[in-house]
């Protein structure tokens, strides 16, 4: 147990873990039934396209988010791109800035511009009457996200859009498992969309998902995934090739084997960390409404430095040294990264407080309860000795803005986290 800043790695001590405990990092799952199921594709000899593990996948996705059709893809991104092609979505899409840079890249890249509004400030997730005042007649689409597997305002943005005569989908990323009033997410708005990367709940190798009950719109996708065929009409862009390969539904499957177990102990963690950093002046453990359903997949802690005297980054550093790859999702926030801070001059207030302010800390299956005690200790440490710690490390550093020194090592937290 670290008692004195002079045992921090930060400055001089040892390092609290002999390894890296990274935010993301894989679930174990049964290797065996992975490889049964990779020696079955292969002695099948169909690899690809559709196969059987494919459809099998695409079919326990769709029962578990209570929708009638899914097509599974073989990333997130391209999934959210097919779905924009597939709505033949034209000038602009509102979302929040408080989001992962794929949600906007998916969109600009088709040649549209996303719209940034701010966030609801308890909640992190888009704030309807943002999304309102920033529709235009060139609005042809809202993508609400789910953000840390907290469902956002549905109700709101299922009203909002029918009101508008505008297209809704949610990029459901973080919440694959999750509800909202008691229904799953993946049945709201037009569609939704699954990320199944490595570092997620669900995960196939790398992989996405379409869930709809719009029978149209899941065949356009599915067909704009394989090259378009299947279309009477194909899109101007003709289709591309996104499908899902047997190897990755074979991991998928065998990780939604493992999916309640991960859960169980997701929350498990979550509650070890509450009550660790419970009664911490200026930390808070961002908190999921106990009366819905969550993955827990993201512990996620604001940092109030007007309290703590400590600024956020300086305890990711600090966090860092001691082997604790903590990771700032999101920030900077979409609104204040190139190609989109120089093109629109937003002032977001919400979102910009929330994304200076919270940090990821390690959770799922590999981390263990005592492992949350040691990574608490520490910010329990930096959080009530702030002003003492900060101006100890201004002092070594000889500077004054923590900020500057640190925002170089953030580009790599996010690589390796």
């Amino acid at each position: 147990m670290k008692r004195e800043l002079g045992d921090l790695a930060l400055f001089g001590g040892r390092a609290n873990f002999l390894q890296p405990l990274l935010v993301g990092r894989p679930n174990p799952i049964d290797r065996s039934r992975l490889f049964d199921r990779l020696t079955w594709a292969l002695d099948n000899q169909w690899l690809t396209n559709g196969g059987p593990l494919a459809q099998e996948f695409e079919k326990r996705v769709a029962d578990l988010a209570g929708v009638r059709n899914c097509v599974a893809t073989c990333n997130a991104t391209v999934a959210l791109q097919l779905l924009v092609h597939a709505a033949e979505l034209t000038g602009e899409v509102i979302m929040p800035a408080l989001t992962f840079a794929a949600t906007a890249h998916a969109v600009r890249w088709l040649g549209l511009e996303p719209v940034f509004c701010d966030v609801d400030p308890l909640t992190g997730c888009v704030d309807p009457e943002r999304v309102r005042a920033a529709i235009t007649p060139r609005t042809s689409a809202i993508f609400g996200v789910h953000l840390w597997g907290r469902p956002c305002d549905v109700d709101g943005l299922e009203e909002l859009a029918a009101e508008a005569g505008i297209r809704l989908f949610f990029d459901a990323a973080h919440a694959f498992g999750s509800t909202s009033a008691g229904r799953p997410v993946g049945r709201f708005g037009d569609a939704e969309v699954f990320s199944f990367h490595a570092t997620k709940v669900v995960n196939s190798f790398e992989g996405g998902a379409v869930v709809t009950d719009d029978d149209e719109l899941a065949h356009r996708v599915r067909s704009l995934h394989n090259f378009g065929l299947g279309l009477e009409e194909v899109s101007s862009a003709g289709g591309t090739n996104a499908k899902m390969s047997e190897a990755s539904a074979a991991m998928g499957l065998t990780s939604l084997d493992v999916f309640e177990e991960v859960v169980r102990h997701n929350k498990s963690n979550y509650e070890h960390y509450r009550t660790e950093l419970s009664g911490v002046p200026g930390v808070a453990v961002f908190a999921f409404d106990e009366n819905e359903r969550n993955n827990y997949q993201y512990l996620v802690v604001q940092i109030d430095e007007e309290v703590t005297g400590l600024h956020r980054d300086l305890l990711l550093r600090l966090l860092r040294a001691e082997n604790v790859v903590a990771q700032p999702y999101f920030s900077p926030a979409c609104h204040q990264l190139e190609p989109y801070r120089s093109r629109r001059n937003a002032h977001l207030p919400h979102t910009e407080r929330l994304s200076a302010r919270v940090i990821a800390l390690p959770t799922g299956s590999t981390v263990s309860r005592e492992d949350i005690r040691r990574v608490c200790d520490i910010v329990r440490l930096a959080a009530t000795r702030g002003a003492e710690l900060t101006a100890r490390w201004r002092q070594a550093h000889s500077s004054d803005q923590p900020t500057a020194l640190l925002m170089q090592d953030i580009s790599e937290w996010k690589r390796v986290g």
